[in-house]
């Protein structure tokens, strides 16, 4: 059983530490200043040492004051939070996906409207992070790139990391042969480091020995790549826009795989929750629908 001293004496000291006065803790918590003034004066008497030192134009904590106020500001920010959380929940099913910014901006969020329109009783909300952003504990289920490699998940593959460059029309007129990329400007992904290694050494040539450029995400690399900044490696899945819309194309049609894909992962004990069930239907019909982009590129992607 807790022993607490009372809640509401805690929060006007609380309320005057972060004011410095109980003026500003009395319009916060709409009584007087006189009740403030009492209450915190009934939480030293009860805890048996003063939190304030009092003097004629303002209130100073002392040592134990100021280690008191920042747990209880904290803990009253995380029941705020709570109570919102709680006041905002719908009835029906809620979905939590976790994805990648990059995945979410290029391929779900264009397609959320018909998960929407077919399943309106689902409420989703979509949580980003890096690629090395661990899977949180409130997700319902996450779309990661990797190798398949996560212990205590179930993971459904769905659609492969294929690479291929791609870069701004202009840029793509001056590259008539993969040797031509040797002087080019390359950008990369910082945490996909060895993705030109690899390619080159798909086409038989040395990577070169001077390097690009290096973002942090491929939404940058991509972006930069479309600005004629330099040749990014693209995978279809990201780039099919693009290419469709003449922003990007792609000076040489070898396509690499990259040993990775995207994957459905999830806890098995999710599985029966309605919003993962819907989102999973779904997506297994989107990923097989004649425009949602097949796991494999094609065989030769649009050349300039």
């Amino acid at each position: 059983m807790r022993r607490l001293p009372s809640l509401n004496a805690l929060r006007a000291f609380e309320a005057a530490a972060r004011h410095g006065s109980f003026t500003g803790a009395a319009g916060e918590l709409n009584v007087s200043q006189a009740a403030v003034s009492r209450m915190v004066r009934l939480l030293e008497e009860r805890m048996g040492f003063p939190l304030f030192e009092r003097r004629a134009n303002a209130l100073e904590l002392t040592d134990r004051g100021r280690a008191l106020q920042p747990g209880l500001t904290g803990a009253f920010d995380a029941i705020a939070d709570s109570v919102e959380r709680v006041a905002a929940m719908r009835d029906g099913p809620v979905l939590t996906l976790g994805v990648g910014a990059t995945f979410a901006v290029r391929w779900l969020i264009p397609r959320l409207s018909a998960f929407h329109e077919s399943h309106p009783d689902v409420e989703v909300r979509i949580a980003t992070g890096g690629a090395g952003a661990p899977i949180r504990e409130d997700w319902t289920c996450a779309l990661l790139l990797g190798d398949g490699h996560w212990p205590g998940y179930e993971v459904e593959e769905l659609f492969t990391a294929d690479m291929l460059p791609v870069c701004a029309p202009a840029l793509a007129r001056t590259l008539r042969r993969p040797e031509d990329l040797l002087s080019a400007t390359l950008l990369s992904v910082s945490h996909w480091a060895d993705d030109w290694p690899h390619w080159f050494a798909s086409a038989g040539l040395a990577p070169p020995a001077v390097k690009g450029l290096s973002f942090s995400s491929y939404a940058m690399t991509l972006q930069a790549a479309a600005d004629g900044v330099g040749v990014a490696l693209g995978a279809q899945l990201y780039i099919a826009d693009d290419l469709a819309a003449g922003r990007l194309v792609t000076p040489f049609a070898l396509t690499v795989p990259m040993g990775r894909a995207w994957y459905l992962v999830s806890r098995p004990a999710r599985h029966r929750e309605p919003g993962f069930t819907a989102f999973r239907d779904w997506l297994r019909a989107a990923v097989g629908s004649p425009d949602s982009e097949k796991k494999r590129p094609p065989e030769r992607a649009p050349t300039v």
